[in-house]
């Protein structure tokens, strides 16, 4: 699941989590930063942890929302046999039909995965119930991300920790 939040007003965090809320990979941008020219470094720096052996670097699907469609993203996830759950802007339809027949076929959407996608949302909110990741105290983006993996370490080390006896 990919999804963005502020980092203040002069930055925006772009991850990637898992269905139980825990990160799999961040990047900070530039606030006016657009949202999907991140899609493909985000998802570079995934590494999906499995039982035994070195971490995939290919997830089964991804979830997004609209600001990632994009004829690119689509496209590179297709070459890495990686399910599409991304679901079509009103525009990108709307232009597809203009074109009739040559613009191609509508995007399949599984909207039972779609609704997972809350997850990343929810992992935002536990990156920023820490004051320092939701108030910005860091002025440089270097601290900042600091901060961000720390919390998110954080997060992994308290799931591991409930799951271990």
């Amino acid at each position: 699941m990919l999804g963005r939040s502020r980092g203040g007003q002069t930055s925006k965090v772009h991850i990637a989590g898992e269905r139980r809320c825990r990160p799999l990979a961040v990047i900070l941008t530039e606030g006016q930063a657009a949202d999907s020219p991140q899609f493909i470094p985000v998802l570079k720096k995934v590494r999906v942890p499995g039982p035994v052996g070195r971490p995939r670097t290919r997830p089964d699907a991804v979830a997004g929302d609209k600001a990632y469609s994009s004829r690119g993203n689509r496209s590179h996830l297709r070459e890495r046999h990686i399910k599409v759950v991304i679901p079509e802007k009103r525009d990108q339809a709307a232009n597809r039909k203009k074109k009739g027949s040559r613009g191609g076929r509508p995007v399949a959407h599984d909207t039972e995965l779609y609704k997972e996608r809350n997850t990343v949302e929810r992992l935002i909110n536990r990156l920023k119930a820490w004051r320092g990741i939701t108030t910005r105290f860091d002025k440089t983006p270097e601290s900042y991300l600091a901060g961000l993996h720390l919390r998110a370490s954080m997060i992994w080390i308290k799931e591991l920790a409930k799951t271990t006896p």
